[in-house]
């Protein structure tokens, strides 16, 4: 399986995995499963850290190597994806990963409410 990681959830399995689902762990920590970090989680936390609204090391992407997580960039390709989306989300960074998990076939892993609504994205509540 392909997963493609939530900036909460990435956060979440750093500091307190706990707080997530017995199925998000599973599926996280299964070696056969090749676990993806967009680029728009590390814009995400650089923009929150910047306007005080996250309180994390800056130097929490360099956690990804260390947990054979795969950096996925952001292409023009995925922000053409955004048109196909339904209008359901307000905000950029879920939709760019929404966009992200669609066009590429990844499994989505969030707590996200309204992320949670789309449909033909596989996803995995955490």
């Amino acid at each position: 399986m392909r997963l493609l990681l939530d900036t909460h959830v990435y956060l979440w399995w750093l500091d307190n995995p706990a707080l997530l689902s017995s199925k998000a762990v599973e599926v996280i920590e299964d070696p056969r499963n090749t676990v993806f970090v967009s680029a728009a989680v590390s814009w995400e936390i650089t923009i929150k850290q910047a306007i005080g609204k996250l309180n994390v090391p800056h130097e929490i992407m360099a956690f990804m190597n260390d947990l054979n997580f795969i950096e996925l960039p952001i292409t023009i390709q995925h922000t053409k994806d955004l048109a196909q989306l339904e209008n359901i989300h307000n905000d950029p960074f879920d939709r760019i990963l929404l966009a992200q998990a669609k066009a590429d076939k990844l499994t989505f892993i969030t707590r996200d409410r309204q992320s949670l609504k789309y449909s033909g994205i596989k996803m995995i509540r955490a």
